[in-house]
């Protein structure tokens, strides 16, 4: 068979119209387009636990030679080319999850809160895919935070300071708590930082008798294990998941963008607080993944944030999981 390109089928598809063996009409649309997409969760179960992706929506900063500490800007916008990603800025999804256990219901991680609205437009979502999803905030039984990061902690309250989850214990990393809430830390900050510190201090400072730190390594939540994953933050956490024989890890900001910190690993984000140390955490982490064949799920995956982790010969790849309309 001889080969057919591009231009050909163009030509071809063009010359019938003109032949008029398919009669070319106007289209008109019956109604304008609704621009708006359907409610965003997807559910899967680990072992007897059902796991619901809640999508908050996405962030597209503009991006720089700053972005990537250790690599020239070419590659990174090489990588994005690859990918079929804009070259100027980062697509950034938020995706948290809820775990079902049977007995209680535990967020990871909270969302945005609807407070990125000034800086990313098309994200604050999750109040209406929560709710879509079945679920009510009084209904959560615990949160657990990866670190304190806004886009993680932001959900915990409303813009007038009120808790939205009033019946859930909040447990967070000690060592996080230790850095964020230290004020000399603070003192120390570069002004990039600074923000950050305040924003935490904005959600925890008068309700810190009731949040509870745990150690990296300890059982927070049953069968939910908290593994140290120090880099991107002081005191950043994954979080892995085992239930009835089977688990997945939830990566949080172990990796952002799955083509750029996926595939080069090596590469130091200028958001990550110390790049090499949290380059070194994203190999063991993906190594562990990769060698134990392990479900992932990572906060700014594209939705629904869920795949596997594969070997190459330079880094990893991310294979997104199949959409599902049975909850398996």
């Amino acid at each position: 068979m001889s080969h057919l390109s591009r231009r050909h089928l163009l030509a071809g598809t063009a010359l019938v119209g003109v032949q008029g063996a398919l009669p070319v009409s106007p289209v008109r649309a019956a109604a304008p387009p609704n621009g708006k997409q359907v409610a965003s969760f997807y559910r899967y179960r680990i072992g007897d636990y059902e796991v619901t992706a809640i999508n908050d929506g996405i962030w597209l900063p503009p991006i720089d030679d700053k972005f990537v500490r250790n690599a020239a800007f070419a590659d990174v916008q090489n990588a994005l080319a690859a990918a079929f990603q804009p070259t100027d800025k980062l697509p950034i999804p938020f995706t948290s999850l809820v775990v079902n256990t049977g007995a209680k219901l535990v967020m990871i991680d909270t969302g945005t809160g609807g407070q990125y609205a000034p800086i990313a437009p098309q994200s604050g979502t999750w109040d209406a895919n929560f709710a879509a999803a079945g679920f009510d905030p009084r209904a959560v039984d615990t949160i657990l935070i990866s670190h304190f990061h806004p886009d993680h902690i932001n959900g915990l309250k409303t813009k007038d300071g009120e808790l939205r989850f009033p019946n859930a214990e909040i447990l967070v990393p000690a060592p996080e708590w230790d850095y964020w809430m230290n004020d000399a830390h603070l003192g120390a900050a570069a002004d990039s930082l600074r923000p950050a510190f305040l924003n935490a201090r904005r959600i925890f400072s008068d309700i810190a008798k009731d949040v509870k730190r745990f150690t990296p390594g300890a059982e927070v939540a049953p069968g939910i294990v908290a593994i140290e994953a120090f880099g991107h933050t002081p005191g950043h956490v994954v979080f892995a998941i085992t239930s009835a024989g089977q688990s997945m890890l939830a990566l949080s900001d172990t990796t952002n963008n799955p083509w750029l910190f996926v595939r080069h690993p090596d590469w130091q984000a200028n958001f990550d607080i110390d790049g090499p140390a949290a380059a070194q955490t994203r190999r063991r982490v993906l190594d562990r993944a990769s060698a134990d064949r392990m479900l992932v799920q990572g906060y700014h995956f594209p939705f629904p944030a869920s795949g596997y982790i594969t070997r190459t010969a330079s880094g990893y790849d991310l294979m997104p999981v199949m959409w599902q309309a049975v909850v398996e």
